[in-house]
């Protein structure tokens, strides 16, 4: 009798044990789970943010601001305009350029 309360107790120790060390993993995932979703959200934050700001480097008027101050570009005008006018292309010679691109 006395072998077999020792059997039980031992037994009990090994299952308290391994109890114990479940809870204790249990709890270091739930930590790590969690510290992971923050670490997400955070992740996702910053690519709305980064979306943000590519959609404002993107719009027009800034492109535009920016060739005129950093580049000094300016819009054409009417009295800035050059036309120039050009001949009228003459006919190929009959025979030559066929088979040729």
């Amino acid at each position: 009798m006395g072998r077999l309360s020792i059997l039980f107790a031992i037994l009990l120790m090994v299952s308290a044990i391994s109890l114990v060390t479940a809870r204790f993993q249990s709890r270091q995932l739930f930590v790590l789970t969690d510290s992971l979703q923050d670490k997400a959200r955070e992740l996702d934050t910053d690519w709305r943010r980064l979306q943000l700001e590519r959609a404002e480097l993107a719009r027009n008027a800034r492109i535009d601001g920016a060739a005129r101050e950093e580049l000094e570009m300016v819009s054409t005008s009417p009295d800035r305009t050059i036309y120039i006018k050009a001949n009228a292309p003459r006919p190929a010679a009959a025979g030559h350029g066929e088979g040729r691109p």
